[in-house]
């Protein structure tokens, strides 16, 4: 599993354990106190450890928010449901999910509020989120063109570019539709989501 958090600094050890518990109570935190109530020290206190172990790890509520929202992303997988479009529809369902978590939408809308005005907190959520999640898209396709659903792609530069759009797209409109418009992603909605999707998929393979 990827790292969840910032490179170790100079200095002691860091623990795994110590890790966990932060994040854990970070996101128990945003859901009893909200992002405007949620302090470092109330996270300190109760993930049981000392005020400093935070500051060494993070530089701050923000960076600390990121990670821990972070986390839940991780546990993303691409199911093989024997279909391209069986396969999208399971991970954008798995998505939504974890939108609806009151941690990852109060967590999520806030960084990315204060990011409008710190871009190294920008890219802090790209590496973090979006960068460390693309790899589904790249699980995806290369199943699809395993199967014959998908042609074939030897060019790197231009799998990359298309992993990067079909992301851009899903986590666009989950996005949007969990967390602006408020609505629900179900199944129904994730089913035509999905049609228009790989109408747009099958323009590009045959252009």
């Amino acid at each position: 599993m990827q790292s969840r958090t910032p490179a170790s600094r100079t200095g002691r050890p860091r623990s795994a354990a110590a890790d966990a518990a932060i994040l854990a109570a970070t996101r128990e935190a945003l859901v009893e106190l909200g992002w405007s109530g949620l302090t470092l020290s109330d996270v300190a206190i109760r993930a049981g450890v000392a005020k400093t172990t935070l500051y060494r790890r993070w530089a701050g509520k923000n960076e600390l928010v990121v990670d821990a929202v972070a986390e839940l992303f991780d546990e993303l997988r691409v199911p093989d449901r024997g279909s391209l479009a069986a396969d999208i529809e399971g991970v954008v369902l798995q998505f939504a999910a974890i939108l609806a978590r009151p941690e990852a939408r109060s967590g999520l809308m806030a960084v990315v509020a204060e990011a409008t005005r710190d871009e190294a907190l920008r890219e802090r959520i790209r590496a973090s989120i979006v960068d460390r999640q693309k790899h589904l898209v790249l699980a995806g396709r290369a199943r699809a063109q395993a199967r014959g659903e998908l042609p074939a792609e030897t060019d790197a530069g231009r799998t990359a570019r298309a992993a990067d759009l079909i992301f851009d797209m899903v986590a666009g409109a989950v996005v949007h539709r969990t967390l602006v418009s408020a609505e629900p992603a179900d199944e129904e909605w994730v089913h035509g989501f999905t049609r228009v999707l790989l109408s747009g998929l099958a323009a590009a393979g045959s252009a």
